[in-house]
Order: structure tokens, then sequence, then C-alpha cells
């Protein structure tokens, strides 16, 4: 199973309501080619490397597509440093003064260095070297902190911020952008690269699905309570690949009857086939599908709805294109039972 690492701290401002779209005329292709002529670039002379990344390219946005793309594919996931801080956070989750003092300690001691000598690093290296290459070309990036939700980790329980991420300002509006979570992920204890252009600029909206900043104004356009947010159902990165946004049921786990119709709901950024969308439920490994009825697309909102026969708890899947970008749980009780 995937594994991401998260490490965290802050930042503020207040923000306009801004997308990826609104760069849809912009062609990359430039800024993606001079990443990859300079790809191995060393990081001991950061200056250079801003120049060398954005001195041919003429906008903002283009030139932060380099810088973000270029940090994406040569700095990799530090497994090794992510599970001591998640040991020492676990040693002292009763003591949240002791962990920050260990913490920023930690983070000069070790994590800039290991960033810069060896090109490694957790959520708080990737975001601080985004933000310090931006300010050497004068493009206005901040560090936000709050939590990240997965599939692994219960934000309920978190008293600490756990990741880190970064917002920049292009052209008098915020974007979302995360570099660490784009870049790849941790399996059986190896960085696996995997690149995924949906954390570049992200649609806040669905950035709000799987993190919760500490300040809220980072929020941008959505002003969802963090009780909601460790509530709501589990997304993925290929949620973000497919580009879609899991409105309906709004919670992980839902109550209902036998043979109810249950609603499901996506708002679809790009298009999408609606005959590759699939309900999925797993069992001892093997994947059962459930019958989809009366789906629909109205003004690129995905609706459709299904049934669940027998009582029980049921962890139910949604695919598109095979990859899973949403998960429910329902518990379904007989209608005599119901409250």
């Amino acid at each position: 199973m995937k594994k991401w690492l998260f490490l965290c701290f802050i930042v503020i401002q207040n923000l306009c309501t801004a997308q990826k779209r609104d760069f849809d005329t912009i062609d990359f292709t430039k800024a993606n080619n001079i990443v990859k002529l300079n790809y191995g670039h060393s990081l001991e002379n950061l200056p250079l490397l801003a120049y060398e990344l954005t001195s041919k390219l003429d906008t903002d946005v283009e030139k932060f597509r380099a810088i973000y793309l270029w940090v994406c594919q040569n700095i990799k996931v530090d497994a090794n440093q992510g599970n001591r801080v998640l040991s020492k956070r676990e040693r002292l989750k009763y003591d949240s003064i002791s962990f920050k003092a260990w913490n920023n300690k930690y983070l000069k001691n070790n994590t800039f260095k290991r960033l810069i000598k060896q090109k490694k690093a957790v959520c708080t290296g990737f975001a601080y070297l985004i933000k310090e290459l931006c300010f050497l070309v004068n493009i206005d990036c901040e560090i936000v902190n709050g939590f990240a939700r997965t599939a692994t980790t219960n934000t309920e329980s978190l008293e600490l911020a756990n990741h880190s991420w970064n917002a920049v300002n292009l052209n008098n509006k915020w974007y979302l952008v995360d570099a660490i979570w784009a870049c790849g992920y941790i399996e059986n204890g190896r960085f696996i690269k995997d690149y995924n252009d949906g954390y570049f600029l992200a649609d806040p909206v669905l950035f709000a699905k799987s993190h919760y900043p500490l300040k809220k104004e980072w929020l941008l356009n959505d002003e969802l309570e963090h009780s909601e947010f460790y509530a709501s159902p589990i997304i993925y990165g290929e949620t973000f690949k497919h580009n879609i946004i899991p409105e309906y049921p709004k919670e992980l786990i839902t109550e209902v009857e036998k043979n109810e119709s249950i609603k499901f709901q996506f708002k679809e950024l790009k298009d999408c086939d609606i005959n590759k969308i699939k309900l999925v439920q797993y069992i001892s490994e093997n994947e059962h599908n459930l019958k989809i009825e009366d789906i629909e697309n109205n003004n690129d909102t995905i609706t459709f709805t299904s049934k669940l026969k027998h009582k029980g708890w049921y962890d139910i899947h949604l695919k598109l294109n095979n990859d899973i970008v949403a998960t429910y749980t329902f518990k379904v009780h007989s209608k005599e039972n119901a409250q």
C-alpha cells in the first residue's frame, strides 16, 4: 500500500479564489523542457538553480511551473527521516511543547542539511525549497501547515499539524500546490517516483478534501470545518489525477436501509467517460461490482444511485478508469431496526 510521510509548521494571508483552469491558455512545454535540461542540478547554489530554471521564461506562472516541477522530479521522499519524526510524534503526543521544540531543532540540524546534500526531504523540506526558489525570482510563495488526511491517517486524533504544502500568488491570486504528494510515494520502505500533475494549482475545493490548514484563510473558497473534514469520505491521488470533486455522500460513514437507493455524486473538472464509472466492494481481495442505476450528467455533475441488499458494514469504492477515487463506509440495517 502507498504510504505518505508528513512533517510541518505555519504562515497566512488573505486569499482570492483561483484554480489551474485560469491558465488553460498557457503552454508549459518550454518550462517542462527546461526542467529536463536541468535534471540533477546541484542544490549547493540555489540562486544559480533559480536562474537556470526561470531566466528564459516570460511569465510568473511558467517560472513557477519550472520550479515546482523540478522539485517534484529531483527531490526524493526521505522515508527514514519521516519515520523518525512519526516515532517522536507518537512518543510526545501528550506533550506538544516538547515535540515542537524537538521538531524545530531537528529541522535546523538535519532536515535542511539532508535536503541540500542528499536531495531527500519530508514535506517541510519540499515546501521550504519551493518557497526559497520562488523568493529568488520574486514570486510570492508561502509554506502552509496543517492536517493531511489519507486512508491511513486519522486527523480526528491529531493535535499537531502533520503536513506542509505551498500557496503561491500568481497574477494577484493565490493557488495551492503539494509537491511531495505529487512526486511519488513510499512503498515497502522505498521511494517510488510517480508524478501526479493534479496537485499543481489544484482546485481549492478538491484540495480541501485532503488538506486542512492551521489557518483557515488558506482554505481559499471552502469554509469547511475541521469536524467536517475528518468525517468526509477518503480521496486519493487518483482523484486529483482525474480532477473530480466527490460531493455525495458527504460523510465517510453513512447509515442506510436495505435496498435503499443511495445517491452518489461528483463534479468533473475535465471530461470523463461515464461508462468507465464503477462502484466496487472487495471481498477476500476479490473485486465485486455494484449495480449502478439512474446515471446522468447534468452540467458536469455526475449523479447515480446504487443499493445494498444485506445488513452489515460495507466499504464501497468509487472507481474511474480503474482508479479508486473515493471510499465510503455504509452501515446497512433492516427497516424495522431504523431509529
